[in-house]
């Protein structure tokens, strides 16, 4: 088959699952079959049809009462051996150790393009709120841990990665409701390439300059302790160290 061609089939099926699971992606962990078919683009009769084939391949799960749809255990199986290869399973209990000792959620991102991918949460047992939990993905040129990943590449320069790099860590301010907070350092990996970057964002009158001092330390010492259990490139083309 040729580039002009247009896809099989088989392969336009496998194209438009694929999308319906892209569908989840952001912070509504349900939907129901009207909202899959909108933001799929999709026919309700197709979104159907896809849908239903993910739940027998357990990719999806219907709720049985709501009849709405959501991320199966399946997923969460494939999904395993590649957050395994990160090094996740070795970072996670240093993870969750560091947000119980600042109490605040701890974040572990990647970049992806030109975004900032957030791949694990280690919330705290105690002192925990929604505002400690961040989008998803965020830019890479404007967030905290986007800041931190560019600020030890050859994609840096200008004052503010400058800055970035003198202070060791990044911060960010974003509107909301009340005023939110957000500081991020870069792990390095063993060949002290950045790969990754840990963040935590909470209200700003919570996670003021006093406490934004207090914390950075713990989250230095975890970053250096997690930057050996990354084994492959998780970071996109063109990331590369200063």
């Amino acid at each position: 088959m040729t580039a002009t061609e247009p896809p099989r089939s088989g392969a336009q099926a496998v194209d438009r699952a694929v999308y319906v699971l892209n569908c989840f992606q952001g912070g509504d962990p349900e939907l129901s079959l009207s909202e899959l078919a909108q933001r799929a683009g999709f026919p309700v009769s197709t979104t159907f049809r896809l849908a239903q084939a993910l739940v027998r391949g357990r990719l999806l799960e219907q709720d049985p009462a709501s009849d709405r749809y959501r991320i199966g255990h399946g997923l969460a199986c494939l999904a395993r051996p590649a957050l395994s290869r990160l090094g996740l399973d070795a970072a996670a209990p240093h993870l969750y150790a560091l947000a119980a000792g600042i109490k605040i959620t701890v974040s572990l991102s990647v970049p992806d393009a030109d975004e900032a991918l957030t791949l694990f949460q280690a919330r705290p047992p105690i002192h925990f709120c929604h505002n400690q939990i961040p989008q998803e993905r965020r830019p890479l040129r404007a967030s905290a841990v986007g800041h931190a990943l560019l600020a030890h590449t050859t994609a840096a320069d200008g004052a503010l990665f400058d800055t970035v790099r003198r202070r060791g860590f990044a911060v960010e301010e974003i509107d909301s409701e009340e005023l939110i907070r957000a500081i991020a350092v870069p792990v390095l990996g063993p060949d002290k390439q950045v790969w990754g970057a840990l963040g935590v964002q909470a209200r700003a009158v919570r996670l003021d300059h006093d406490l934004v001092r207090a914390v950075i330390p713990a989250m230095h010492q975890i970053a250096v302790r997690i930057g050996p259990y990354f084994h492959t490139a998780a970071a996109g083309d063109g990331f590369g160290a200063a």
